[in-house]
Formats: structure tokens, sequence, C-alpha cells
């Protein structure tokens, strides 16, 4: 059913974005499934560098942000074989280069990645979050997203 969600949205997922280090994509736990850190990648290049309001506009990291909910989407079907075996997202955990000391692109760089999961999942959707402004990211990204969701048993 998620996958009409995203074909009703005009949404198509990409290939999974390879590991840029030495760590694994996904790590299942039970029925946790932990999404490590993603970089908004498209086609194996950022498509945002930051800081926000600087390198890029608040408009790029937003659709940064949301790029960066789609190669979660993308790991996570390949880790469960598919997005329906999502019950619900737990936790995302964004990280946004911003200048120092000004903290006020973080939060609504971080809503779009949140309001892209409720828009596709509906109430399975929402989560907590953290919103986290950096000095610098991997790669020079605008903004990385961690994680956390959870399976539907067998």
């Amino acid at each position: 059913m998620i996958e009409e969600r995203l074909a009703e949205l005009g949404i198509t997922l990409p290939e999974p974005p390879n590991a840029v280090g030495s760590y694994m994509p996904a790590v299942a736990s039970g029925r946790l499934l932990f999404i490590s850190g993603q970089l908004p990648l498209r086609d194996g290049a950022i498509i945002a560098k930051g800081p926000v309001g600087e390198a890029c506009t608040a408009q790029q990291a937003r659709d940064a942000a949301r790029q960066c909910v789609l190669n979660v989407l993308a790991i996570a079907r390949r880790h469960a074989g598919s997005l329906d075996a999502i019950s619900r997202f737990v936790q995302v955990q964004g990280f946004v280069n911003t200048p120092p000391g000004d903290a006020s692109l973080c939060v609504p760089t971080l809503n779009a990645a949140s309001d892209l999961l409720v828009e596709i999942f509906g109430e399975r959707g929402r989560h907590s979050r953290a919103a986290v402004c950096a000095a610098a990211l991997p790669l020079e990204a605008a903004l990385e997203l961690v994680v956390l969701l959870e399976l539907e048993t067998d």
C-alpha cells in the first residue's frame, strides 16, 4: 500500500545509496531497524552543501531533507523487502549545517523530512525528533538524517 501511496504522490525511490565509509547502511535489532546517517545524495552526488543560508538556500535544504528521506526509504525497503513492513517511525535525528550562531533554519529544514514521512505513512510516519545544528558534516552536506524505525513482526 505504501508503494501505491508513493505512486499517488509521484514519488519514485532511488537506488539505495552505498555507505560512504566503514559502516552498514542499516542494522536490525529485534523489530528495530537503525538507518545510518543519510546525506542528501542523488545519483551519487550531494545535492545541497552547507551551511544552509550561505552555500545553499533554505528551499534547497528542504528539498535535500526530502531526498534524505527517500534514501532512508530505499534502504529500509531493501532491508525489509517492502515498505509495508514498517509499523512506525520511532525517531529522526537531524543534523543541519548552519552558520555559527544561527539556528533559525535547523527546524524548518528538518520539518520537510518529518512532513514527508507523515505525508507518505500517515500516523505511522509521526516520530520523535532531535534537531541539531552542526558546523560541518561529511562531504560538506547541508544535512544528515539518522532514522530509527520499527518493523512488523513476521
